[in-house]
Order: C-alpha cells, then sequence, then structure tokens
C-alpha cells in the first residue's frame, strides 16, 4: 500500500494559509451579493415611491371638487 500521507506533519502555516484562502473566498461571495442586494433595494425603493405616488394621484383626483366659473 502507498503511504496517504497520514504521517506527514500539518504546520502551523499551513493552517493559516488554507484559512485565510478560505476567508478571502467567502468575503469575494459576500461582496457580490451585497452589491446585488443594494441595487435591488434601490430598485424596489423606487418602484414603490412611484407607485405610492400615482395612487396618491389617483386617489386625489376622485375626491377633488372641480368647479366651473361662467362669465
Amino acid at each position: 500500500m502507498q503511504d496517504s500521507g497520514a504521517d506527514k506533519k500539518i504546520s502551523k502555516d499551513d493552517l493559516e494559509r488554507r484559512f485565510k484562502s478560505l476567508q478571502n473566498d467567502l468575503q469575494g461571495k459576500v461582496e457580490n451579493k451585497k452589491q446585488t442586494l443594494v441595487a435591488a433595494a434601490g430598485v424596489a425603493a423606487a418602484a414603490l415611491i412611484i407607485v405610492s405616488y400615482l395612487f396618491g394621484r389617483r386617489r386625489g383626483a376622485r375626491r377633488s371638487t372641480r368647479v366651473e366659473f361662467r362669465r
């Protein structure tokens, strides 16, 4: 049988290198998701403001009185 590296010792530097690599990968993924979520939240907020404005305008037009002046 071949030696699978069971007797090879893991050093502190090996662990630090692997943890830093893992942390950098995770931070990159989080940054990409954060930018996407911020953009989506901005679009959703703008859509909510526009819809609220349009519904308020429609309701105001229905409730307002129209006065006609004759000369």
